[in-house]
């Protein structure tokens, strides 16, 4: 049986345990928030984090040893990006200034950072940093294709390595609505229900999606990717794989269209579809 006095003893200890957590992870979060207000090194600034309690349960998943990526999905947490990073031998009051501004500067204050979460045993604390990964506007989704028509066409500009081949420099792509619209509508039906496949739902193959949608061609060819937060992203996996680089860099296409699309419920989260095309004739 327990005495009460003792027993609001430990409730009092309990509390004061609980406060001195709270404390001293608002105060890793106001030490980064202030590394990132300074810039690294006088560089460009980036706001403020905010605290997130999903955020915190990542890391304190990550802190018993699971992956970044794996903590994400267990907690529902959905990131365009993240970066995790732990620190040692931090003090009391959690102020890890100078170990942000002198490890991690770079890191901690990327500007598409908006979120934090913050989990700390002893005189060790593991960090979240994310991009939430959020629904696209119509006008994001215009910027993201026209980033990726120049990424694509700088490519294309120089002479590469695809593989074992190097193919020369080809003239650019020009942006084509109608592909742009298969793109799009591609992209969105993988987004929807979770899968990346040339062969689509109703086991339509690119070429076939492309004559359905009244584009006439003479050569036609398709790019997809899935997880990858953002244009220079998606270029660069394209331009790594053999493939992918070899319809990138095809003289044969003349035209382009490019599709994305988001499903925050899904594990991949973004999904990609560039539909190249040469009209019939041409």
């Amino acid at each position: 049986m327990t005495d009460p006095l003792r027993r609001r003893q430990w409730q009092l200890l309990f509390l004061a345990v609980v406060f001195f957590s709270l404390g001293a992870r608002a105060d890793v979060v106001d030490s980064v928030n202030e590394v990132r207000a300074a810039g690294c090194a006088g560089g460009t600034r980036a706001p403020a984090l905010q605290r997130s309690s999903a955020l915190d349960e990542v890391a304190r998943r990550v802190a018993q040893g699971a992956s970044l990526h794996s903590a994400q999905l267990q907690t529902g947490y959905r990131a365009a990006s993240a970066y995790s990073v732990t620190i040692g031998d931090v003090p009391p009051d959690g102020n890890v200034r100078h170990i942000t501004e002198t490890q991690f500067c770079a890191q901690s204050t990327k500007a598409n950072f908006r979120d934090i979460g913050v989990w700390r045993e002893g005189t060790d604390v593991w960090l979240i940093l994310a991009e939430p990964l959020t629904t696209v506007a119509a006008s994001d989704r215009a910027a993201f294709s026209d980033r990726v028509l120049d990424l694509v066409n700088a490519a294309r500009a120089s002479a590469r390595r695809c593989g074992a081949a190097l193919l020369p420099a080809v003239p650019p792509l020009t942006r084509n609505a109608t592909l742009e619209r298969v793109a799009q509508e591609y992209a969105q039906d993988m987004a929807t229900f979770s899968y990346m496949d040339h062969t689509g739902r109703d086991g339509s193959a690119p070429h076939e999606r492309i004559t359905r949608s009244g584009y006439r061609w003479s050569e036609t060819g398709e790019n997809l990717a899935k997880g990858m937060p953002a244009p220079d992203a998606v270029v660069d996996g394209w331009l790594r794989s053999p493939e992918h680089c070899a319809n990138l860099m095809d003289p044969a296409y003349t035209q382009v269209g490019v599709g994305f699309a988001v499903n925050p419920r899904s594990d991949a989260g973004t999904y990609w579809a560039l539909e190249f095309g040469r009209p019939a004739g041409r």
